[in-house]
């Protein structure tokens, strides 16, 4: 998956811990924040702490990878996600 912007994070962040079945209280709990934290980095806060992000993608079982920018072989088997998808079921509009 290809991740643009802080919003499209957010937005991810946000997918994964519905699908945990957590509040944003109680993510905040397991990475040691207050829910306004959560609450911004859903929203998409381009500030947030790196560290923190890491642990709130720890804490959801999200896995962070780095290539570089290459044109995808063919081979490659990684299902296509749709990032609009995503963002849309975060602002309620995929319901």
């Amino acid at each position: 998956m290809l991740i643009r912007t802080p919003r499209e994070l957010g937005a991810v962040i946000r997918e994964h811990r519905r699908r945990h079945g957590l509040d944003q209280k109680e993510l905040a709990s397991k990475i040691g924040v207050s829910r306004q934290w959560v609450v911004e980095m859903e929203k998409g806060k381009a500030r947030a702490e790196v560290g923190l992000v890491l642990r709130a993608l720890d804490a959801l079982g999200i896995r962070l990878s780095l290539d570089s920018a290459r044109q995808t072989d063919a081979t490659e088997t990684e299902p296509e996600i749709d990032i609009d998808q995503i963002v849309d079921n975060a602002k309620g509009k995929g319901r």
